[in-house]
């Protein structure tokens, strides 16, 4: 029988820091403030917000890069990427296929995954599937995101802007029938688009219009439609019933209990709503892996992010049962419970 396992892991973040006094310079906010609603110290940010080099692409190259380092692997190796984002280099084409050109690779299929705080469970669901048909055998999953060339600095978007920070993670998803090495024991995937524009960016689009209204009507673009908005108390809510739902379909399905996991990986929305969940299933602070203090919300890296340094760091060794489970806007969530 076919298994899916992870091969190698790796990430990447610009190298620039920011921390919450620093953002205390562009807005009325503070340390304090921040810290006491998200959680989150400091983010990366790339250096220069108009930076055409340093972009969500590239982001996810350095983590690929890493990622194939680890699995003794190159670009040639590869015969399918999954790239999830919400802040792509264009518009279209998406960024799977500029991946592509940058590790090398041959002229293989390049999917890109648009479910922001979800992509990556999304995309590793997506992968596993393609793996276990025997359609694919080695399959790079990658999440990046450059949040902050398109944040609103000022008093009016602090709310939202002080969350995000740009980074990336990357995982090969290989194929194999080595009883002994690890496998994706369940993955679960859903969806509820009544709540949309609870937490999006609608402009620019086919409802909310396009470049041309910019050039005729620029002072009818109001911010409220360039900048990302959210519903900050509704999606909260939302969040705490769908993560332990979740991870509980993810976890019966496979069956196991929260008392089997070695490590339990939220995706880094809010630190409020990771422990939230953690006390919820009883899980000890070294069962649970977070690290949204230095990197705040990375959206569709987050989860990528957090497991390539939980490895790293030994916090998880192979054999350990680990859920990785998700929920952001769309609203989507979804879990992906798995042997490393």
């Amino acid at each position: 029988m076919i298994k899916s396992y992870i091969k190698g892991v790796g990430h990447y973040v610009p190298e620039n820091i920011v921390t919450n006094d620093d953002l205390s310079k562009l807005m009325t906010t503070n340390d304090e403030w921040i810290t006491e609603r998200t959680g989150i110290k400091e983010r990366h940010h790339r250096k220069n917000r108009n930076d055409s080099d340093e972009t969500t692409a590239y982001l996810g190259f350095k983590a690929a890069e890493s990622a194939l380092k680890m699995a003794g692997m190159t670009g040639k190796d590869i015969d399918y990427i999954v790239f999830a984002t919400l802040s792509p280099d264009y518009y279209f084409p998406g960024c799977g296929v500029l991946l592509q050109e940058m590790l090398g690779c041959e002229t293989v299929g390049a999917l890109d995954v648009r479910n922001q705080c979800s992509g990556f469970v999304y995309a590793m669901s997506v992968a596993n599937a393609f793996i276990k048909a025997g359609q694919y055998k080695n399959i790079l999953v990658v999440g990046a995101e450059i949040h902050s060339f398109g944040l609103d600095f000022s008093d009016d978007g602090r709310g939202v802007s002080v969350i995000f920070g740009d980074g990336a993670g990357a995982i090969i998803l290989s194929a194999t029938e080595d009883k002994n090495a690890g496998d994706i024991l369940a993955t679960n995937m859903h969806s509820e688009g009544k709540h949309a524009e609870e937490l999006c960016t609608k402009f620019p689009g086919s409802k909310f219009g396009w470049s041309d209204r910019m050039r005729v009507e620029p002072e009818n673009v109001t911010d409220a439609e360039i900048y990302p908005i959210m519903n900050g108390n509704f999606v909260f809510k939302h969040a705490v019933t769908r993560f332990p739902e979740t991870m509980l379909e993810a976890l019966e399905k496979a069956g196991k209990t929260p008392e089997d996991l070695d490590m339990f990986i939220p995706h880094q929305a809010n630190l409020r709503i990771a422990q939230f969940v953690q006390k919820r299933f009883g899980l000890p602070d070294e069962k649970v892996y977070n690290n949204i203090q230095r990197f705040g919300n990375t959206t569709a890296a987050s989860i990528p992010l957090a497991l390539s340094e939980a490895i790293e760091n030994g916090k998880i060794k192979r054999g350990d049962l680990v859920l990785l489970s998700a929920f952001g806007s769309g609203f989507t969530w979804g879990s992906v419970l798995f042997n490393y």
